[in-house]
């Protein structure tokens, strides 16, 4: 049984290892974890170089990172119940 939560955590604090960590998915989970080292590259970046626009590139992660726990919460639940 996988723990929603746990995935969903995962996935809020770091894209990919929440999509992972459940397994069903794993291809994606690699590239979101990859796709998120790299931002996390570009989101510092921006922060240095340009701050006026750190608030917008924060609020496009966060809300990102929103997307993907609930996604990998519902993940979870839905092998979960295919699993009963």
């Amino acid at each position: 049984m996988k723990k929603p939560w746990l995935a969903a955590t995962l996935n809020f604090f770091f894209m990919g290892p929440g999509t992972l960590y459940v397994g069903k998915r794993k291809a994606l989970g690699a590239v979101l974890t990859l796709g998120a080292i790299a931002l996390t590259y570009v989101e510092l970046s921006i922060q240095t170089q340009a701050p006026a626009l750190y608030p917008i590139m924060f609020g496009a992660v966060f809300l990102m990172n929103t997307f993907f726990a609930i996604d990998g919460f519902q993940e979870a639940k839905a092998v979960n119940a295919a699993a009963k």
